[in-house]
């Protein structure tokens, strides 16, 4: 189900903006779950629970929320279970029981102890364990599972606290299936293919793959399963067998109706081929990054590492990824990054937009403690140009400092570039430490520490830090703790609230650095620009908005357009063009909006062409 920007279709309204990138919002609507997302609150309805091979569908439930189809439960010593539930025993630990469509399975777990001197199972548990968490050559990680490739059934798992490992094998559950069942290779139980309705039987009688059971008749359905009607549900026990040391090949049955095999009496071998290399007893092998297998008197017995399903996608702030030699994809902390355009427009590293028009050279971010960063690992400040406007700036040089690389890099105008006070030619490599390179439309620095600056050459600054920096950040990028509303903190220490009177301006001045030569306009300190709070439709530029503005919502932009908010960017692009020294100063807000499209994952190639904005030309030299 896509994201929903409004709860009802039927219901016109505006798009709720938000702040706290990554937050879940509280809309006090029940039924959808909403989070900050990229500068707006995204909805999504809170389905129905997913129903795919239920062959005993009951009528549409309606709750405060939606109608859903529910599984048929089952009754079962005066106790209702749901479809899906399992439990066990109270006096049993060993005796596990289902509810499957309508179906109670009741079955023995057979213990499996690969280990020489197993512990005993603690209180309430069913089987004893291995003081260590390795089975057939594969190191199973605490809170992780592995499934035995000779028995699909059997799972070994480390647990989380005491680190010790229990191999249980578990039978499955019985299915009530109007067509044949599914079983795909590598799977331990067969399951029901599609859904179904449910169709009412007689009063008191059972309904069982298309055959109808009398109340109280008990039948058999396979060699291991005998089944009972009891109050309308079926009710059945199931043998489990227990866990063989040898591969299906060479286990066997003695009659044909006998339920579970047992192994070939076949002489013992001291080596094992396993695709055509031959190992000596006792061998371990690792055939990739989640299979191991071990050579056992002559066996090759195999354990796989299970991954987690991850049926909803990665927390906010984050992102899956599948490392090389790694058995399972993981979510990570994505980057976080910062960016500034235009007259100056920030985005922090938490997602937080706010404007600051200084004119003077401040901090935009540094590793620090404290709020102090005279001893951080880098440092990047900007000098921010009036361009002879009263009010505005821009950015105009970038210094990224180096500290423990012994490097100074100097980003200027038209993509300019100085390492140590020299000009250098792009690209430019200093082996281990820093990479700097062209794009298409910008200078890329890129460094060993987790640091990347991407620079225009005119006033769009992109500063990416690796997760391994969040909650070690100050300056004006803000400090990087996944809390978008305390952003606002200044040099000082002191959270400044939005609502405060001149709160953006006070930030930003907390973190200018250097001496007044460096402003091309005096500092604000005490005193503050009415001006720049004038809206822009009280001044002469008001029709510059609908001319050059309003193209961020033209066919352009409209495939980022569900990804992105574009209200932030337009309120930034109609600030800039209010007192704008040339006519294409809107083309820093749209450049800021492709980035960020782009960092997402939506590409928009053509707009540069259609509305003019064609990139700096460097001046730097170029290999």
């Amino acid at each position: 189900m896509t994201l929903l920007n409004v709860l009802f279709s039927c219901v016109s309204g505006t798009i709720e903006v938000c702040s706290n990138e990554g937050e879940l919002v509280n809309l006090n609507y029940g039924c959808f779950t909403c989070i900050c997302k990229n500068g707006f609150v995204q909805c999504q309805k809170d389905p129905c629970p997913g129903q795919e091979g239920c062959h005993m569908l009951l009528g549409e439930t309606t709750t405060n929320c939606s109608s859903c189809f529910k599984c048929k439960g089952c009754l079962h010593h005066d106790s209702f279970y749901e479809s899906g539930t399992e439990w066990r025993d109270k006096s049993d630990p060993c005796t596990v029981l289902t509810c499957k469509a309508g179906v109670v399975t009741e079955s023995e777990i057979q213990c499996y102890t690969p280990c020489k001197n197993p512990l005993p199972p603690g209180p309430g548990q069913c089987c004893p364990t291995c003081p260590d968490c390795r089975i057939n050559g594969q190191e199973v990680r605490p809170g992780h599972s592995v499934a035995i490739l000779d028995d699909p059934c059997l799972r070994c798992r480390c647990e989380s606290t005491s680190r010790r490992m229990v191999c249980e094998k578990r039978s499955c559950p019985v299915l009530h299936c109007l067509t044949s069942p599914v079983k795909n290779p590598g799977d331990c139980c067969p399951r029901c293919n599609g859904s179904r309705h449910f169709v009412e039987p007689p009063k008191g009688q059972c309904l069982l793959n298309n055959e109808l059971h009398p109340a109280g008749h008990s039948f058999e359905v396979d060699r291991c399963t005998v089944c009972s009607c009891l109050n309308a549900t079926t009710v059945c026990k199931r043998k489990n067998c227990p866990a063989l040391d040898c591969p299906p090949s060479r286990q066997s049955f003695v009659h044909g109706r006998q339920c579970c095999p047992r192994c070939l009496d076949l002489p013992k071998s001291t080596e094992c081929i396993d695709h055509g290399r031959t190992y000596q007893n006792g061998a371990v092998w690792q055939v990739d990054a989640c299979k191991s297998c071990a050579c056992m008197d002559g066996q090759v017995k195999c354990a796989q590492q299970t991954c987690p399903q991850l049926n909803t996608p990665c927390p906010p702030n984050s992102k899956l990824i599948h490392e090389p030699g790694q058995c399972c994809p993981r979510c990570v902390d994505s980057d976080g990054v910062c960016t500034v355009f235009g007259d100056p427009h920030y985005r922090t590293f938490d997602g937080k937009f706010y404007n600051f028009q200084g004119a003077c050279k401040y901090l935009l971010a540094a590793d620090c403690v404290n709020n102090t960063f005279h001893n951080s690992s880098f440092q990047i400040r900007v000098i921010n140009d009036a361009r002879n406007t009263k009010t505005s700036s821009w950015t105009k040089i970038v210094t990224i400092k180096l500290r423990e690389l012994g490097i100074k890099v100097y980003l200027g105008r038209r993509m300019r570039v100085k390492i140590n006070k020299k000009n250098v030619t792009l690209p430019h490599i200093i082996e281990n430490k820093i990479k700097v390179t062209r794009t298409n439309d910008s200078v890329l620095l890129e460094t060993k520490i987790g640091l990347r600056v991407l620079w225009d050459g005119n006033s769009f600054l992109e500063v990416a830090v690796s997760p391994h920096y969040r909650g070690r950040l100050c300056g004006l990028c803000g400090n990087f703790n996944k809390v978008a509303r305390d952003d606002l903190t200044t040099r000082s220490g002191r959270l400044l609230h939005d609502d405060e009177a001149f709160a953006e301006v006070k930030f930003g001045e907390s973190w200018r650095v250097g001496t007044t030569k460096a402003c091309s306009r005096p500092p604000f300190r005490s005193r503050f620009p009415a001006a720049s709070t004038q809206p822009c439709h009280l001044t002469s530029k008001k029709p510059i908005k609908d001319k050059y503005c309003r193209h961020l919502l033209s066919n352009a932009f409209t495939a980022c357009h569900s990804k992105l908010l574009v209200n932030p960017y337009m309120k930034s692009c109609v600030q800039d063009m209010c007192e704008c020294p040339k006519e294409k100063c809107y083309c820093e807000s749209f450049i800021a909006y492709a980035h960020e499209c782009e960092r997402l994952g939506v590409r928009l190639p053509n707009w540069r062409h259609v509305f003019g904005c064609p990139p700096i030309q460097s001046t730097s030299k170029q290999r």
